[in-house]
């Protein structure tokens, strides 16, 4: 899609979102991209989707981030990891498009929108790595880190300051502790790319399941399936 087709309706939205998280891209068609998930494609052949872009912002965030740990705390090496990976995890991600509202900018397959696509915490936080990577091509790598650092420092300060949940190592003291037994995780599936694998894992108490839940790696998936076990079953 080119950006002389973007009808004024769209690029009135497009530069409504970059007023509000106070950005400015000189090529509107790339940002119209960032928007466009794969269901799309598969449906219209010659419309580009959000992956390449999203394989290149998952990079930029994943350096701004880590330099901003490494320049800002004096913590050890493990520390600042599990920091990282709390901060630019699916979990952290999607909350935060849905308050920027990249929910209702989302152009989706047909298929993918009928099944609640636009609010799926993969889906959003792929398409805020998508925005990264394009504005990093539009507009260079320090634009990019000043906007990633504008919904990254405080979601660092959230994780520093109420501490991160093990959710796995939570669920296994209470399970072991109330029933004398580990919980049992397993794998349902791994699918996409290798740069973009989704993992989807369930857990099981006795005979009750919980899941499945997905993440960006397998052990994300089960934190996931960790917390909502947590949230859900009665421990006696």
């Amino acid at each position: 899609m080119q950006e002389n087709t973007l009808t004024s309706e769209r690029k009135k939205q497009l530069l409504t979102f970059c007023k509000a998280v106070d950005i400015k891209f000189k090529n509107l068609q790339l940002l119209d991209q960032a928007f466009h998930h794969r269901s799309l494609t598969n449906e219209k052949k010659n419309i580009k989707n959000n992956e390449r872009l999203e394989f290149l912002g998952d990079s930029v965030l994943g350096i701004v981030t880590a330099a901003y740990l490494y320049n800002s705390m004096e913590n050890p090496e493990g520390d600042l990891a599990k920091i990282k990976s709390a901060v630019v995890s699916e979990k952290a991600l999607a909350p935060i498009a849905l308050r920027l509202n990249i929910d209702k900018l989302l152009v989706l397959g047909h298929g993918e929108e009928l099944t609640g696509g636009r609010t799926k915490p993969a889906i959003l936080a792929d398409c805020m790595e998508a925005i990264i990577g394009a504005y990093y091509l539009d507009s260079g790598y320090k634009n990019a880190e000043k906007y990633v650092l504008s919904f990254i420092i405080p979601e660092i300060d959230n994780v520093c300051k109420n501490g991160m949940k093990d959710f796995k190592t939570v669920l296994q003291e209470k399970y072991q502790k109330c029933k004398k037994q580990c919980p049992q995780y397993e794998l349902i599936s791994k699918t996409g790319p290798d740069h973009d694998q989704t993992f989807t894992v369930s857990v099981k108490l006795g005979e009750i399941v919980f899941g499945p839940c997905t993440g960006k790696t397998k052990k994300q998936a089960e934190q996931n399936a960790a917390k909502l076990a947590l949230d859900n079953f009665k421990f006696d």
